[in-house]
């Protein structure tokens, strides 16, 4: 999701980063080791992490496919050439070409299918289990980097940590119907897919366990985790997932058909007819630069006040490939997903809604017009039926059937519900059906710390309070607008719980560990009438009725029997 900052606290920023950087790489020790894969040797780096300054080994911008350029351009990706010497990866290569989340500039490289492999030993009496990071931003931001996902935290564990790039927008999800032209959409996604083949092809060369990977995301890259366990194009790659603030069941993550590739065509100047042969002409001559500097653009203001967010996303795709990997509704794939079969982490922020903040203060029309806040799937009924369901949201959140308006912070709250929770919770009960017996535990992310839930600080400033989409990032990863914990802090305690919590499921499949003290994490238990109980964690850990288990019932009885997953 675009953010906006204030330009003041964007300069400070500015400098805050810059800062961190160097004394990120001062943690390098220099020590550098050389180590084979399936298609050539690697060069990594001992880096040291920034607390302790323990050390661990870092291999950084290998390649995992071939270069998606020229007649790859929008394409699924292809598996890279083999190189002959040693390739140089002590630093990590360029992200994917996109437009500045904060500063609005287009940053990048179409030459970005690279992967970074960090792990504590490369000598170890068993191979260690691995964790793979999909980053989100809404399919239309991101990069793996430490600038943003610092693997210093997890390297206090015997893990290997792998991040991957994958394309975002118009190049990873450009979708075109002519099946002549190879252009079905969700290159992005394929991205996915090669890199965990690279991954089981060649994680044991960096101690890493091939049966032994966890598949880990957040937004959207949690949806693309949930998108990874439906399609057959990747199963027994991996064998555990966790999925923090988002899954394939949310509508942000199916794109609808808009025309999006001739709406961009036209945006950048193109003056033909709406044949997909001769837009896909025009756009593979544009620069990739001149594509992600408008391709959010193509979306009108009418859009997103209906919630549709991006123009290019993961999309049903229109004929089947070699590389297909959504050729159904992600809710049509459930029941049969060979992901049913693996242990699962999910669950959410207690005030997710507050990633909206800065685009509900922009546009008051939002807080008036409560048709809108109904799901599109559920749109599809007369104005009658959606003026009985606004009824409903009225009495459910206002208790007053006539209610004409909302607060700023009332409206958030029914986004928390409507663009993440509900949707983790309908996932919840498809996996309870479809996979009863595979161990499912649900957490909620209740630690409010006023100085280092970086996300809402970047949203809201530093006034607001609540726990926001992104927020529990702050404790999984370091980066360079961290800043360095006293160890006797809730922030550091809290640190070490997520990632020992993430580590020990990693290794075994239950979260429960020694960080945890007495609490335990319980999976999921669904009776008859019976409502979620999660993991609440706070600076106290506990089981409890997932507070928004009300709420969600409601929302639940929107839709038709069968309908709801």
């Amino acid at each position: 999701m675009e953010v906006q900052v204030g330009w003041p606290k964007l300069f400070k920023m500015g400098a805050q980063l810059v800062g961190h950087k160097v004394q990120q790489y001062r943690l390098s020790t220099g020590h550098t080791v050389t180590l084979d894969t399936k298609f050539g040797q690697v060069r990594g780096l001992q880096r040291k992490t920034v607390y302790d300054e323990e050390p661990y080994f870092s291999f950084e911008g290998i390649p995992y496919a071939k270069p998606p350029v020229g007649e790859l351009r929008f394409r699924a990706p292809q598996p890279p050439e083999p190189w002959q010497g040693v390739l140089n990866c002590t630093t990590w290569r360029s992200k994917p070409m996109q437009r500045n989340m904060l500063l609005g500039i287009v940053e990048g490289s179409e030459d970005c299918l690279h992967l970074n492999v960090y792990v504590k030993t490369l000598k170890s009496e068993k191979p260690l289990p691995v964790i793979v990071w999909i980053y989100g931003g809404g399919f239309q931001k991101g990069e793996a980097s430490r600038d943003v996902y610092s693997p210093d935290y997890f390297m206090k564990k015997q893990v290997v940590f792998v991040s991957i790039n994958y394309r975002l927008a118009a190049l990873g999800f450009l979708s075109l119907k002519d099946p002549n032209l190879n252009v079905p959409g969700n290159a992005g996604l394929k991205d996915q897919v090669m890199a965990l083949r690279w991954i089981s092809q060649n994680i044991a060369h960096f101690n890493g366990d091939p049966n032994n990977i966890t598949l880990m995301g957040e937004s959207a890259g949690s949806a693309s985790v949930h998108v990874m366990m439906t399609t057959e194009q990747t199963r027994g790659l991996f064998h555990k997932a966790i999925l923090q603030s988002g899954c394939a069941l949310s509508e942000w993550v199916e794109s609808p058909d808009h025309n999006w590739a001739f709406r961009l065509a036209k945006n950048l100047g193109y003056k033909g007819g709406e044949r997909d042969a001769d837009v896909l002409g025009f756009l593979s001559k544009a620069s990739a630069r001149q594509i992600a500097a408008i391709d959010q653009d193509v979306i009108t203001q009418d859009e997103i006040r209906s919630f549709l967010l991006f123009a290019f996303g993961p999309v049903v795709e229109p004929y089947e490939t070699e590389h297909c990997v959504v050729p159904r509704r992600h809710k049509d794939l459930l029941s049969e997903a060979w992901g049913n079969d693996i242990p699962v982490i999910m669950g959410g922020n207690s005030f997710e809604g507050l990633f909206s903040y800065q685009l509900v203060r922009s546009d008051p029309w939002c807080l008036k017009n409560f048709h809108n806040i109904l799901p599109r799937e559920v749109k599809q009924v007369s104005l009658e039926e959606q003026d009985l369901l606004v009824q409903r949201l009225k009495k459910l959140y206002f208790n007053n059937e006539m209610q004409e308006s909302m607060e700023t912070f009332e409206a958030l709250n029914i986004f928390s519900h409507r663009q993440i929770w509900h949707d983790m919770h309908r996932l919840v009960l498809a996996r309870q059906t479809y996979a009863p017996d595979t161990p499912t535990y649900l957490y909620r992310f209740d630690f409010d710390s006023p100085h280092f839930n970086q996300f809402r600080g970047l949203v809201c400033g530093n006034r607001i309070r609540g726990v926001a989409h992104a927020d529990e990032l702050s404790y999984l990863f370091y980066n360079i607008i961290a800043t360095k914990l006293e160890k006797s802090s809730k922030e550091y305690k809290t640190i070490e719980r997520m990632v020992g919590m993430w580590t020990s499921f990693a290794c075994s499949g239950n979260p429960n560990c020694p960080e945890l003290g007495s609490a335990k994490w319980e999976q999921v238990r669904l009776l008859e009438h019976d409502v979620e109980r999660c993991f609440n964690i706070s600076y106290e850990l506990e089981m409890r009725e997932l507070p928004e288990a009300k709420s969600l019932a409601v929302w639940d009885s929107f839709y038709s029997s069968g309908a709801l997953f």
